[in-house]
């Protein structure tokens, strides 16, 4: 497999009266974050956030600046992100691909929108905790000290100091990976 790049736009958001700078990038899973070279940083005006250490691929260590914000645009799709600034070409990482739902096609060498959401980004996110499971801890921590023996009990049923176990049908089904969930009692 060769490279991959993709076409992309970068522009200040902080700067409506600059130009997007167009930008054909290196399309990277293996790096996290978008790259651009300082002469990018200058014409974009962007603003140095702070100061990171790299790891390169040779295993030396660098510091180098963080900016943004940039707006970065592949087709329709857009995100917001800081850059590292160092290189001589920009590439595009996990992070700013993820956002924007994009994936690496190593068939046609290319970079696309995910087939699976063709017209809007689609993001994963892990449930929120259930306001079920929520409320019972809030019980468990502002319970009086003579409770915790009849709540603690381990998966043997034996008392367990500051534990406590919560049937499955007070847990949210998306919160369950058991039919109990042991919760730590705060004294």
């Amino acid at each position: 497999m060769g490279y991959i790049f993709a076409d992309i736009t970068l522009d200040n958001p902080r700067r409506a009266d600059l130009a997007p700078v167009p930008a054909r990038a290196l399309a990277d899973t293996g790096a996290l974050n978008l790259c651009i070279p300082q002469h990018l940083a200058n014409q974009l005006q962007l603003e140095t956030e702070s100061i990171r250490e790299v790891s390169m691929a040779d295993g030396r260590m660098i510091n180098v600046p963080y900016v943004g914000p940039i707006r970065v645009a592949f087709g329709k799709r857009t995100c917001f992100v800081g850059a590292l600034v160092f290189g001589d070409e920009v590439l595009l990482g996990a992070v700013p691909m993820e956002d924007m739902d994009l994936i690496v096609d190593p068939l046609r060498q290319r970079v696309t929108v995910d087939p699976a959401s063709p017209n809007i980004p689609h993001a994963r996110a892990k449930p929120a905790v259930g306001q079920a499971l929520l409320a019972a801890v809030g019980a468990i921590a502002h319970a009086p000290p003579s409770a915790a023996p009849r709540l603690a009990r381990t998966h043997e049923d034996e008392p367990m100091p500051n534990t406590a176990r919560l049937p499955a049908s007070s847990v949210p089904a998306a919160a369950k990976s058991s039919n109990a969930l042991s919760v730590t009692r705060m004294m």
